[in-house]
């Protein structure tokens, strides 16, 4: 599905280890950075996190190489280690650590520039915002099979989420190449993929 007519300046790509031959995953990587997505975001989560973080400087490498804005996710001590500038979280983690106004999380925010969470609905979007949140993945929009068995929020979900929030709005969820461009009537500002880029 990785292929040159896709629309990749409006993409966001997912990394996920388990959907790719781990023999060539740091392959799969350059051929995704070369695409030059808007961002590729490293959601490697089952790794301890000093692994994540020896990953993560082997793919900042090949993503700097590409010019390819490379997103790390969930591990704040990476943000730290690597002085990186963007980072993932999950909504629950993000609001833990701004009402608690964590240590580590105070330290990561001196680096910092970009802050993504994600969101199931229009709620979740208002708190993002309000914790600082630089942008949304909103999700699912389609069925996919990440989320086996669980209908597809919509395109309205979609764009009632763009509507509430002045901060970029991604779709996630079933997004492919030939759906994008509904994705982006919405007022999107694009749409993430994982399973289309990481399958070898």
């Amino acid at each position: 599905m990785v292929g040159k007519r896709m629309k990749h300046e409006k993409m966001i790509a997912v990394t996920n280890r388990s959907l790719c031959d781990p023999k060539r995953y740091f392959e799969q990587i350059e051929k995704i950075s070369a695409l030059h997505p808007q961002m590729l975001v490293l959601r490697e989560k089952d790794l301890p996190v000093d692994v994540y973080i020896d990953l993560a400087k082997k793919v900042q490498k090949i993503c700097d190489e590409q010019g390819t804005p490379l997103v790390l996710h969930q591990y704040v001590e990476a943000v730290i280690e690597l002085k990186h500038h963007a980072i993932h979280l999950p909504l629950k983690k993000l609001q833990k650590l701004v009402e608690a106004e964590d240590a580590t999380w105070l330290l990561a925010k001196e680096t910092l520039v970009r802050i993504g969470t994600s969101v199931h609905s229009v709620d979740d979007a208002h708190l993002a915002k309000k914790l600082g949140a630089t942008y949304v993945f909103a999700g699912n929009i389609y069925e996919t099979d990440c989320k086996k068995g669980l209908p597809g929020k919509g395109l309205d979900y979609l764009k009632d989420v763009v509507n509430a929030v002045d901060i970029p709005v991604y779709g996630i969820g079933g997004i492919t190449p030939e759906n994008l461009s509904e994705v982006l009537q919405t007022g999107a500002a694009g749409g993430c993929m994982m399973s289309g880029y990481m399958k070898c």
